[in-house]
């Protein structure tokens, strides 16, 4: 149930909001974040945006970036407004942990705990939520919020641009299937304001250092492996890799679609290895979940996208995955 009678009596009156994301945000964590940024300030409140961790450069044109506060390099400002806060909006995640080194001091906060997002199995830990596992993003919840609430007019070209960019990287361009009709209703009224589609689209998608090229380069011809007969194609990227092309937050943003886009292939996987964990990215199409898959790595999402996790080695990370894939088929079968 969502309660938006009662997230429209904490904004009655004006509050102390903070506004975080999970880590490593991407289009939709930090569009909506900021959508919600614009019509919060609106509303007369005093609201901060914290990210739990930098994000790409190529999100960093939207209005009000300048206003985030990345948490690792201000932590004292993050964990103040934290701390300070009357009400924690908690966009594009489902459960703490997601906020890296911030778990637990928003986990202590006193502050009211408001979660907006739609990601599957929300773990229990707002007082109030606006959820929907079938929207297509959070800025399209943030959108439909502000509907609820009756304040659609209080739309503005900054607070339109931000949620249009959760939006398009959250639904592929408007081509994955969480892109329904309404969606592209919502959108209408997002061009109808000023939003310059174009510029948007060229802002993150035409706008990549070569490093980030070649890295993609270097990735679809040496570290693929396509297997036909699971339908499965994955990608297999050591720290090696990242170092010798300079990889910055953002680069592999897609990187797993590349799998997925091969003819008769429903699974598509991301395997990297980071410093101290090996992270796995899934993608897919028809009858195979992801979501199914990333449990399996301490993970989740949604249907057709979802992410996992291991402290376990890059290669054995890798067998387990194909151990996995191997014995799913086989039931099947």
């Amino acid at each position: 149930m969502n309660h938006v009678e009662q997230i429209k009596e904490q904004l009655a009156y004006p509050r102390r909001i903070a506004i975080t994301m999970h880590q490593k945000p991407d289009g939709d964590a930090i569009g909506s974040s900021l959508g919600l940024y614009h019509f919060l300030v609106k509303l007369g409140h005093k609201v901060d945006v914290v990210a739990p961790t930098d994000y790409p450069d190529f999100l960093k044109w939207m209005a009000g970036t300048d206003k985030v506060i990345i948490g690792p390099e201000d932590k004292d400002r993050a964990n103040w407004v934290f701390e300070g806060a009357d009400i924690i909006f908690c966009l594009d995640f489902n459960a703490l942990h997601r906020l890296a080194e911030f778990q637990g001091t928003v986990a202590e906060s006193e502050a009211t705990k408001i979660m907006i997002d739609h990601h599957m199995d929300p773990h229990d830990f707002a007082d109030f939520m606006y959820i929907d596992d079938q929207a297509s993003s959070t800025a399209e919840l943030v959108y439909r919020l502000m509907t609820d609430l009756g304040e659609v007019d209080k739309l503005g070209l900054d607070m339109a641009e931000c949620l249009y960019t959760g939006i398009m990287t959250d639904t592929g361009s408007f081509r994955f299937t969480n892109t329904s009709p309404a969606v592209h209703k919502l959108v209408a009224h997002l061009l109808e304001v000023g939003t310059n589609n174009n510029k948007i689209y060229d802002a993150i998608f035409n706008n990549s250092h070569q490093d980030r090229v070649r890295f993609t380069g270097y990735c679809i011809s040496q570290c693929l492996y396509v297997l036909p007969e699971y339908r499965t194609a994955y990608m297999k990227v050591d720290r090696e890799v990242f170092k010798q092309y300079n990889v910055k937050s953002g680069y592999t943003e897609g990187l797993v679609n590349y799998a997925l886009s091969i003819k008769d292939i429903d699974l598509g996987v991301l395997i990297t290895a980071t410093e101290d964990l090996t992270k796995l990215s899934f993608r897919s199409r028809g009858e195979v979940s992801s979501a199914e898959y990333a449990q399996e790595f301490d993970g989740g999402g949604h249907f057709y996208a979802a992410g996992g996790k291991s402290k376990l080695p890059l290669e054995d990370v890798e067998q387990k995955f194909l151990d996995l894939l191997a014995s799913k088929h086989k039931v099947e079968a």
